[in-house]
């Protein structure tokens, strides 16, 4: 029996990546700047999040995308911050997709705002892998998770622009080498941008704030 061979030419994620240019192109026609924050469950995403948006609320008008399996509280932390907040329940999926995201940006009018940030579910593998449409990708390491984690979870290290290392006030209970983990993620992503901070105290925040104001700045238009 002769054996079939199907040569499909197309890849798994070609569909997604699609999706992914048209949302780009859709928050660029918007003027809007979308930044994809990523991290495990307790790293302190909304923490840091909430701080970020306090310091920069006065400057941008900020829109916020919660992505959760379940659950509303951080999308009900941000709008008690003041800004504009969607809670979108993923279904089961344990990471936001192009198509996903292009669903929630038609429920959430984005018009007027310039900063949109999407927190996505919280793991280090399977947000990774999809391209969300953002663009940029945050990666939020912390302390007490290890110096390890670029070893562990190559994928979420090259894929993102910049890396925070938070929770830097939790050093003296937790061993961490700070040479090391800028090694092992410069070594998968020797163009990252890596800030170490604390979003409990603020330590450290100015310059990945700074950061933020750089990207906003790139993105406006000439005069």
């Amino acid at each position: 029996m002769a054996v079939k061979v199907i040569d499909v030419k197309v890849g798994v994620f070609d569909e997604n990546n699609a999706i992914a240019d048209e949302v780009r192109a859709y928050n660029k026609s918007k003027g809007t700047l979308m930044l994809n924050i990523m991290a495990s469950p307790g790293a302190g995403k909304t923490t840091t999040l909430l701080r970020t948006i306090d310091a920069l609320k006065d400057e941008y008008t900020i829109g916020v995308m919660e992505a959760d399996i379940e659950a509303s509280v951080d999308a009900e932390k941000t709008v008690d911050a003041g800004v504009r907040s969607i809670q979108v329940h993923t279904g089961g999926e344990c990471a936001m997709d192009a198509h996903m995201v292009q669903q929630a940006l038609k429920e959430f009018d984005t018009e007027g705002i310039d900063l949109l940030f999407m927190e996505n579910v919280g793991n280090l593998v399977c947000t990774a892998e999809q391209d969300t449409g953002a663009d940029y990708n945050v990666e939020i390491l912390s302390i007490p998770e290890g110096d390890d984690k670029p070893l562990k979870y190559p994928l979420m290290f090259s894929v993102c622009q910049c890396v925070l290392i938070n929770k830097i006030d939790t050093r003296e209970w937790f061993r961490f080498d700070d040479e090391a983990v800028v090694e092992r993620i410069h070594r998968l992503n020797p163009d990252a941008e890596i800030f170490f901070l604390s979003s409990k105290t603020g330590e450290g925040f100015d310059q990945w704030v700074s950061w933020i104001r750089q990207k906003m700045d790139a993105a406006s238009p000439e005069d």
